[in-house]
């Protein structure tokens, strides 16, 4: 069956660090642009961070900058997206999606979505 499993959320203090994992199954991520999504409570979803098939795009939310890293390694099927320097509005379920080619900014456009996992920074 076709797939897209995230892991590595959980609860994490203010300032900490979280690795997020996207692990495709019944397909390969190769020719795929893979990216994440939040939304948190009471808010609409948005859109975190995306990389292209080929990392020639790196795309992040102006909010994350210089704290969050998208990364794929093709060879383990999965893309990984790094945390660091966690803000309580960070808090949201994370969610990774596939499409083929090149990221893009309408969520329509994507083919695969995973399950979601939880991220909560609080103290």
């Amino acid at each position: 069956q076709v797939q897209l499993v995230e892991s590595g959320g959980g609860l994490v203090q203010p300032g900490g660090s979280l690795r997020l994992s996207c692990t495709a199954s019944g397909f390969t991520l190769d020719d795929y642009a893979i990216a994440w999504f939040r939304q948190a409570p009471g808010k609409e979803s948005e859109g975190v961070s995306c990389i292209s098939d080929e990392n020639g795009r790196l795309d992040y939310l102006d909010s994350v900058k210089g704290r969050f890293t998208i990364s794929r390694d093709d060879a383990k099927n999965t893309v990984y997206l790094v945390m660091n320097s966690l803000k309580p509005e960070d808090t949201a379920v994370y969610t990774c999606a596939a499409v083929v080619g090149y990221c893009s900014e309408l969520q329509g456009r994507y083919d695969y979505w995973g399950q979601g996992t939880q991220v909560t920074v609080s103290s």
